[in-house]
């Protein structure tokens, strides 16, 4: 048998009975307490603060058409082949951009949301090549306006320089899936673009942005710590030449600040022979 509660714990007992809420202790009409526990969550939702719209979709870049059968079954050399013979036909430009928004020879563009030509003036003196555009670069259209192409602007603002002033490309005018590394096949079925584009232009000095870029154009064996600031001779065609030279790609100086040294000695070198000098 249980022994009675003594004075004390009894009214501890009630006392801890108050403070969890209760106040009757059997109450004439039976009480629903799903439906009160129901009740108190619909009164939370109602007095929640509502929940912002969702920011408007951005805009989807057209969809590119599949590649023709042509296009899956070429060789690469005829890709190569093919890309070498449009390039040839570009007669402005103007020309070469629209051939490249034809062109189906490079897998690349099946996958880049759009072709990055180019930036600045057609008739500049200065024309800077990198290797591929990145994500960025991918959505805007326009080569070099990522982290890289924000410090590439302050290294042409050092020399009294900006995209007015000079014309910025790519070796490959599509990005690689996942800014990987292009594979030798795709760099040789661009590379006839871009040298076109480099004719056409004919600038008085070309600057090649990176190791990647510079062994594409110039066909270097040397790394680019090697081979930077080293004046060379760019065969434009028909006995042309333009002087020519490797420098470290902005994104590698964000890697390695300590190399921007480097750089501001090409810089220099750069607007001395823009000067004459």
């Amino acid at each position: 048998m249980t022994a009675p509660l003594s004075r004390e714990d009894a009214r501890a007992l009630l006392e801890w009975h108050v403070a969890m809420g209760v106040d009757v202790a059997l109450a004439d009409e039976p009480q629903d307490r799903f439906a009160e526990s129901a009740a108190r969550l619909e009164h939370a939702a109602a007095s929640r603060p509502a929940l912002p719209a969702p920011p408007a979709q951005q805009p989807q870049p057209p969809a590119r058409p599949a590649p023709s059968a042509a296009a899956l079954l070429a060789t690469p050399d005829e890709s190569v082949a093919a890309a070498r013979d449009a390039a040839a036909s570009a007669a402005s430009l103007d020309e070469l951009r629209a051939i490249l928004e034809r062109f189906e020879g490079c897998p690349l563009k099946a996958t880049a949301s759009r072709t990055v030509f180019a930036d600045g003036a057609p008739d500049a003196r200065l024309m800077l090549v990198g290797e591929a555009p990145g994500r960025e670069e991918d959505l805007s259209g326009l080569p070099f306006v990522g982290r890289s192409g924000q410090l590439l602007d302050r290294m042409l603002a050092a020399i009294g320089l900006d995209r007015t002033k000079v014309y910025i490309a790519n070796v490959i005018p599509w990005r690689p899936p996942g800014n990987r590394t292009p594979t030798p096949q795709e760099t040789e079925t661009c590379l006839p673009f871009v040298r076109r584009q480099i004719e056409l232009v004919a600038p008085d000095i070309l600057v090649a942005l990176g190791g990647a870029s510079a062994q594409s154009l110039f066909r270097a064996k040397e790394g680019i710590l090697k081979l930077r600031g080293r004046w060379l001779d760019y065969e434009l065609g028909e006995g042309r030449r333009i002087k020519a030279m490797a420098t470290l790609h902005p994104a590698y100086l964000l890697r390695s600040p300590a190399q921007k040294k480097l750089a501001w000695r090409d810089l220099k070198a750069i607007r001395r022979a823009l000067e004459g000098r």
